[in-house]
């Protein structure tokens, strides 16, 4: 196992349980105990969890938005393989308009690579852009980053929508379904993603199967205004079945 995949393994772990001692994650991921304090050390470090005698604790908050280096660390192979089928479906010389979110951040890599124009809505997703030359075209936004999670949101952000077309918005996701839509954990980027899918042709959800059917805070739309949605095989089969009814074509990596 990787250090990245224990990683994964132990946060979610620890989220899940809301907490959990050096022994249970080192029978949980086979590694030692020397080594899971090493990483609990780490993951602490980055705000993923909470470093307690024996252990380590989750510091969500149930009903909270999990912080951006926590899902950092979830389902990362699950998060490539969707970013693979949504670079897929991007032609070459498309404008794309990519929302902030990790499973969006691992598009972006793909997207660097490739002749489109892009106007990421993150500061993490900005960076891969500006680290190497490539023939992506890159779009800056204005906006004010949300705390965190880089996300960027504001009327700067609302204006740099209004102004622009793109061929296809990428949307992360929150929470998806055929009854309640699209919804996310913050009003400001609910909004941004809303003004998103008002400017583009066609919007492409990208989201791993645990998203849908899940009901966040904040509304954005409907999911007839999906045009496509890219999730796993862990999307439960009436809720994919529900979607499609609604019109959204859905393809499962």
């Amino acid at each position: 196992m990787s250090n990245a995949d224990r990683h994964g393994l132990i946060a979610k772990a620890v989220r899940d349980s809301g907490g959990a001692t050096v022994q249970e994650l080192a029978e949980l991921t086979g590694a030692s105990e020397m080594t899971i304090r090493r990483d609990l050390d780490t993951l602490a470090a980055q705000g993923v969890l909470e470093r307690v005698r024996g252990g380590a604790r989750s510091l969500l908050l149930r009903g909270e938005e999990p912080p951006f280096a926590l899902r950092a660390h979830e389902a990362v192979e699950v998060k490539r393989r969707i970013a693979a089928e949504v670079s897929a479906l991007v032609a070459d010389g498309e404008s794309v308009l990519l929302d902030s979110g990790t499973t969006c951040l691992e598009v972006a890599r793909l997207l660097r690579e490739r002749p489109v124009t892009v106007m990421p809505l993150s500061l993490q997703a900005i960076q891969v852009f500006g680290e190497t030359p490539g023939p992506a075209t890159l779009v800056v936004p204005g906006g004010q980053p949300r705390a965190a999670e880089g996300a960027l949101t504001g009327p700067l952000t609302l204006a740099s929508l209004a102004a622009l077309r793109f061929d296809t918005a990428v949307i992360g996701c929150c929470g998806l379904s055929a009854a309640d839509g699209l919804t996310a954990y913050d009003l400001d980027d609910a909004a941004v993603k809303k003004a998103g899918i008002a400017s583009a042709r066609r919007a492409v959800v990208a989201t791993d199967g645990g998203k849908l059917g899940r009901t966040a805070y904040a509304y954005v739309g409907p999911a007839s205004a999906l045009h496509t949605l890219v999730t796993d095989d862990t999307a439960a089969a009436d809720e994919v079945a529900a979607l499609e009814r609604a019109g959204t074509v859905v393809k499962t990596v």
